[in-house]
């Protein structure tokens, strides 16, 4: 089974659509595991319907499938970081994946990406992605990634996209799974897991559509510079 893990914070606007990418998926042995870190603009309320409809979906249709969402609530803010470790501690598969609440799954990416994974008996893979405007409509633009990535490799390029991440947690340590609560916690966790000799395995195929509204973070080339930075140091 496959442990996917959302974390969500004022993500009404977005995650219903992401939760659909995810029950649109080919490969149907996962579990999503949402956790909500005390949003306070309805995204709640927005997971609380998608859960109703996907599991009346699954009764009417007489669906056998091992598909499950499951919605965390976290009663004290803690960011990201803190977020997504709530998501892993409380994860069943044996694979983990990890999803960004405005982030959105091609829906062969996980057949694929498994698939991939078996192929090269990979510990940790990571996928090509897409960039898409706030309403997930592609750009054109194109992240490709490499064939391979090891530590020294991954210090000069940032290129790991987390929401295109799969993890064999039989080959990985979950305490190297667990990110640190620091700015760019997810470069830091797959830095982490790279200097402990595990090598990363790149999937060249754009499986993700990576959500970038004019003026987010992300886009802000300066923050996001000197996140890197910081993080470098």
């Amino acid at each position: 089974m496959i442990s996917i893990i959302v974390p969500v914070y004022n993500s009404a606007s977005y995650i219903a659509q992401t939760i659909s990418s995810v029950i649109d998926q080919t490969f149907t042995d996962w579990e999503l595991i949402l956790v909500d870190d005390c949003s306070s603009d309805g995204s709640a309320d927005v997971i609380r319907n998608a859960i109703t409809r996907f599991d009346k979906k699954k009764e009417d249709d007489g669906n056998e499938v091992s598909s499950v969402i499951r919605f965390i609530q976290r009663k004290q803010n803690g960011g990201a970081a803190q977020t997504r470790n709530t998501g892993i501690d409380a994860a069943n598969g044996r694979y983990i994946a990890f999803l960004d609440a405005d982030d959105i799954w091609d829906s062969m990416k996980l057949e694929k990406e498994f698939k991939f994974m078996q192929k090269y008996d990979a510990p940790f893979v990571f996928t090509a992605y897409r960039f898409g405007d706030e309403n997930a409509v592609p750009t054109g633009k194109a992240v490709r990634v490499p064939k391979h990535l090891d530590y020294r490799k991954a210090l000069s390029r940032t290129i790991i996209f987390t929401s295109t991440v799969l993890i064999d947690t039989e080959k990985v340590d979950r305490k190297l799974i667990h990110m640190p609560d620091i700015a760019s916690e997810d470069t830091a966790t797959w830095w982490q897991i790279l200097r402990a000799g595990i090598k990363a395995y790149g999937l060249d195929q754009p499986l993700v559509i990576y959500r970038r509204p004019a003026g987010s973070l992300s886009s802000n080339k300066g923050k996001a510079g000197k996140k890197i930075w910081n993080l470098y140091r």
